[in-house]
């Protein structure tokens, strides 16, 4: 899976979003302008010590990104889609795009793609999740959906041992 972040402004969701791709096996796409360093402490902590182990790639624009993906499958996550992130068929190699805090996928964007659009449902009143916390409900229904391939299937003690 890919995860792509379009114009990210906050460090500490993208270094969550950082470490939750690592987890996964999901690769990372940062698309500029960002609204921070990425050699910013703050991604780092959120990150953890993750983050050197973090597939990562920055493009300067969204076209630098489709001209280097030009058959990518892009789901836009977005709370103005007409249907769920769960009404759809991920596929292994898909990406999802996610917006900036403040502004979300330019409209410009949502409007080519609507069949690709998907959203988080919730209450009418609220405006938005947190970034970091949308990209790991999206995340890992398309894993789910992919059987989790490649990931732990069971966890372990650390002292002592599950009974059979």
């Amino acid at each position: 899976m890919h995860i792509i972040l379009h114009q990210p402004e906050i460090p500490a969701n993208t270094g969550n979003i950082g470490r939750t791709c690592v987890a996964t096996g999901t690769s990372l796409h940062l698309i500029e302008p960002l609204g921070f360093k990425l050699d910013e402490k703050s991604i780092k902590r959120a990150g953890m010590d993750y983050w050197e182990q973090l597939d990562v790639t920055r493009y300067m624009n969204y076209q630098e990104f489709l001209a280097l993906h030009p058959k990518a499958k892009i789901w836009m996550a977005t709370t103005k889609a007409k249907r769920s992130y769960t009404e759809v068929a991920y596929q292994e190699d898909d990406f999802i795009m996610f917006g900036k805090e403040s502004a979300g996928i330019p409209e410009e964007l949502l409007a080519e793609h609507e069949t690709s659009c998907i959203r988080i449902p919730m209450l009418p009143s609220i405006r938005s999740l947190n970034l970091s916390n949308s990209v790991a409900i999206v995340l890992y229904e398309a894993l789910r959906q992919n059987h989790f391939a490649g990931l732990q299937a069971q966890g372990q003690l650390h002292r002592l041992h599950w009974k059979e």
